[in-house]
């Protein structure tokens, strides 16, 4: 019987090999270099992940316990947790950008701030908050990894724990190199393991909780506003500090819809950060949480000690590579002519010498601390900016444009910088350190004048915002000057 041609079955089309940037074994080739259409690949939840695992963190606990020890009850306290991590959707919002454009967010922002000025801003941004915020969480990693082998019988002197902020370090600067595709396949499953550890560590603190908890002398009138105001502004700070979202979205297709981006950027961050934050506000209420660490161990046994110790020292470490990634990126956008995976050393080995300074020669973890307390003054705007222009340019970036660093080239401006945006920028954060309220730092005569309430955060992100649409918007053309 002879078969109907027509009827015969076509075979499939082989299917189309994976492009080198989708390869997590491969170390990331590209930098600020616009990433083509052949390269994009992934989809929208990809995204979850990369945002979950860094926001399982020992950080997270220790801010929700700071709150109840702010002097607020265990609602008001969840309250400010479920109000503050909204602030998310602004990164997810900016994370937008990274398809459109197809490079990191330390080059789109030059559409704000001009191709000279915005050297100047990533310079402070990209590079010295970003090494600052990683020797912060590597100090942290780095002390919890102390304790652990002090658990194990080991005693260190200054040589072993330097070797240990060094293996620390180490871990965290191999997934930064490796990079974007690492990165996206390696923190999702890193999220839920993290997420069982901490939902066993929840299986020994609620037991203990109480949720009828209230401070011993309950907050009233202005002194309650001004908890609030300050609990606020502690918990949008960790969102607010990630305005380089675009940095890992910036692979998936043109095509991909910006509300999936918004939304599975924003869903991963908000989630684990609401249900961390609150474990630690809910210890609060039976532990001293003015120790984190010793009071969480003293609860667990002694099997799960050190597992909880592990899954800190990991959350950090999926902190931090992202921030070093980012900061490679944004050494390259300075006019560095340096590949991204040693742009990520560099920034590595300046973090690792912070770090040791400031776990085994002085306080200056101390004097780093406080001054990160100020940078929600200056991250608000920042933030508050980068919303407004994807919103005015309907997020229409021409990454290749971008790249142009001609005189007279699109984004030059006026002498290489927008005057618009930094105005906006100076203006905005110059109102905000006045409204600061950070007792034993700085109090600013604006909050002074509003009664101790700290009013940063609203005024950062309201008044830089306004400047930047009111100057823009007369004479905005949303597509790039040919």
């Amino acid at each position: 019987m002879i078969q109907d041609p027509e009827s015969r079955a076509v075979p499939e089309p082989p299917a189309a090999p994976e492009p080198a940037s989708a390869q997590a074994t491969r170390i990331e080739t590209h930098g600020i270099d616009v990433i083509g259409d052949e390269e994009r690949h992934g989809r929208a939840r990809d995204l979850f992940g990369v945002w979950a695992a860094p926001n399982v963190s020992y950080l997270s606990l220790v801010v929700g316990g700071a709150l109840v020890v702010l002097g607020l009850s265990l609602w008001q306290a969840l309250g400010m947790i479920l109000v503050g991590n909204l602030f998310w959707l602004l990164v997810g919002l900016i994370s937008v950008s990274g398809p459109a454009a197809g490079t990191p967010s330390s080059v789109i922002t030059r559409a704000i701030y001009g191709v000279r000025g915005n050297r100047v801003l990533v310079t402070f941004n990209g590079s010295l908050i970003s090494v600052c915020y990683v020797a912060l969480s590597l100090s942290a990693a780095s002390v919890t990894a102390f304790s652990l082998c002090t658990r194990f019988g080991l005693e260190l002197d200054t040589m072993g724990k330097a070797l240990v902020i060094v293996g620390v370090a180490a871990v965290t600067l191999v997934i930064s190199v490796y990079g974007h595709a690492t990165i996206i396949k390696l923190y999702l499953p890193l999220a839920v393991v993290l997420a069982a550890v901490f939902a066993v560590l929840a299986f020994f603190v609620l037991g203990d909780a109480d949720w009828s908890h209230r401070p011993p002398q309950e907050l009233q009138g202005l002194d309650l506003v001004a908890a609030l105001a300050a609990g606020l502004a502690m918990v949008s700070s960790a969102p607010l500090s990630y305005s380089t979202s675009a940095d890992f979205a910036r692979y998936l297709p043109r095509t991909t819809k910006p509300s999936a981006i918004v939304g599975w950027t924003a869903a991963g961050a908000y989630l684990p950060s609401v249900l961390c934050t609150a474990l630690g506000a809910i210890a609060a209420t039976a532990l001293d949480m003015s120790d984190p660490q010793t009071a969480l161990t003293g609860v667990l046994p002694g099997w799960f000690s050190p597992v909880f110790l592990i899954a800190m020292i990991l959350g950090a470490i999926a902190n931090n590579a992202l921030i070093i990634y980012s900061s490679g990126l944004a050494l390259q956008a300075i006019g560095m002519r340096i590949r991204r995976s040693r742009s990520v050393l560099f920034y590595g080995t300046v973090s690792i010498l912070l770090t040791m300074y400031a776990l085994l020669v002085s306080n200056f973890l101390d004097t780093v601390s406080r001054m990160l307390q100020m940078m929600v003054a200056v991250l608000a705007p920042i933030m508050a900016i980068y919303v407004a222009d994807v919103l005015l340019r309907r997020n229409r970036y021409d990454g290749h444009a971008l790249g142009d660093l001609r005189r007279g080239g699109p984004f030059w401006y006026r002498g290489g910088v927008n005057w618009a945006g930094f105005a906006a920028l100076v203006v905005g954060a110059a109102l905000a350190v006045e409204c600061l309220a950070v007792p034993g730092v700085h109090i600013g005569f604006l909050a002074e004048l509003a009664g101790g309430i700290d009013l940063s955060l609203p005024v950062g992100l309201i008044v830089p915002a306004l400047i930047y649409v009111i100057a823009m918007r007369s004479s905005f053309d949303p597509s790039p000057k040919e």
